[in-house]
């Protein structure tokens, strides 16, 4: 750290020295490892651009008409650009698409039928998607209430698809297997491609029709190839997280198998309708642009999620996963022990942000979710979490989950304010 950086933070934001120090010798440590996350940006970089220059986008995909939305130029041209990304035949990418959890359900309740199976293969899936399952709650329209059956198989000790079980878990129902990529609220590492890779191929060797889908939320250009690559059918993700690019105002995308697309589109407007409709209401240029941008603003927040866990890990925390590891999703995990630490994690990463930093973050009971929790997010757009931002269930362990930042100086300016508040609270010696 520069010197004048290092005077700014002192003088102007009452950092402490031993944390400024700490924070230096933990970024040095993980330079080899920015080195790697670097060369993944600059691939994913000269990849979206060659999407955008094959499908030859021009101002005029940035108009808008009204109504009802058909022929769309721009949507149809940022939908083939997606296809093209995540090498698929088609994609849906639309601002009515309201979060991730809307992606993964139109994708869910648009291929199952009743009488099919669905399996997730990486333990229970993320909370919101319980009441899509029909795990909690009835009554809504979920998968249970279509007559669609649920199972999971749990992971391995080491945090690995078990494919032995999964082997035993397939029956002649079974119609789509799972994958939920980022950690959630677990305490495991994120799936990588390799292990999608594996799955997906034992899956086609169990029963070739069965259908591999992939949570794909956080994991966006971690690699330098997509789970579409290596055998998954069908992906889902959220606009507001890696492939927004911290610019697109709200939406999700699908993209996968072309017959899965089409069906997929009955859910997401009507029967007989599908993507032909659908107002895209301007937003085309930032869905453009926050995708051309998103490989940069995902290397940033990487790269702060390591610096997060080399930091935790040295005040001697657990973190998953560990700072030198394969990763798979932006989310830094570190285990707390107590809802106070928790909270006053959460309270150092909403003083970092550039908007509502005077805003203290208490837990609530937020909808969707099974435990009360607290949520740290200070950002240009509403529940953006490729923007910095902290969340956690309060609930044991105790364990804390930091992501994102538009820039790596960002990133790690929260994780020197998280480390702050707790030190300043008497949580934590340096």
């Amino acid at each position: 750290m520069q010197e004048k950086t290092f005077n700014l933070l002192k003088d102007s934001f009452g950092i402490d020295e031993p944390i400024l120090k700490l924070i230096d010798e933990s970024e040095q440590a993980a330079l080899p490892v920015f080195e790697r996350l670097d060369d993944i940006m600059a691939f994913n970089q000269y990849k979206i651009l060659s999407a955008f220059q094959k499908n030859q986008i021009s101002d005029m995909h940035f108009g808008w008409n009204t109504g009802y939305g058909y022929d769309d130029p721009g949507r149809a041209a940022l939908e083939r650009v997606y296809a093209d990304v995540f090498k698929t035949d088609a994609a849906l990418c639309r601002p009515t698409i309201v979060n991730g959890t809307h992606a993964l359900s139109i994708t869910l309740l648009g291929i199952l039928r009743p009488g099919d199976e669905l399996i997730y293969c990486t333990g229970g899936p993320y909370d919101t998607l319980e009441t899509v399952i029909g795990i909690r709650g009835t009554g809504m329209g979920s998968l249970k209430d279509y007559g669609i059956t649920y199972k999971q198989v749990e992971l391995k000790p080491d945090g690995s698809i078990d494919l032995e079980a999964l082997g035993r878990a397939i029956g002649p129902k079974t119609r789509m297997c799972t994958v939920q990529r980022a950690t959630g609220y677990g305490w495991r590492k994120a799936i990588t491609i390799d292990q999608i890779r594996e799955w997906a191929g034992f899956v086609k060797s169990v029963r070739s029709d069965i259908i591999c889908m992939v949570d794909n939320c956080y994991g966006e250009f971690l690699d330098t190839l997509e789970a579409t690559e290596v055998g998954a059918d069908v992906i889902a993700g959220s606009l507001i997280k890696n492939p927004g690019g911290g610019i697109a105002l709200t939406g999700g995308y699908v993209a996968g198998r072309e017959d899965l697309i089409e069906n997929i589109s009955y859910r997401m407007t009507c029967p007989g309708i599908g993507g032909e409709c659908g107002l895209t209401f301007g937003q085309t240029r930032a869905m453009f642009q926050g995708l051309f941008t998103a490989p940069k603003v995902v290397n940033g927040a990487v790269k702060g999620s390591v610096l997060c866990g080399e930091v935790f890990k040295r005040l001697g925390f657990d973190v998953c996963p560990q700072p030198e590891d394969i990763r798979s999703d932006i989310i830094q995990a570190v285990r707390l022990g107590s809802a106070e630490a928790v909270v006053t994690f959460c309270e150092g990463i909403q003083a970092a942000a550039p908007i509502d930093a005077h805003v203290a973050p208490i837990p609530w009971d937020m909808p969707g979710y099974e435990s009360e929790v607290v949520m740290a997010a200070g950002a240009f757009v509403q529940g953006s979490s490729i923007e910095l931002s902290a969340d956690a269930p309060i609930r044991e362990p105790y364990n804390v989950y930091f992501q994102g930042g538009l820039t790596y100086e960002h990133s790690k300016f929260g994780v020197i304010k998280a480390v702050k508040a707790l030190y300043d609270k008497g949580l934590i010696e340096l």
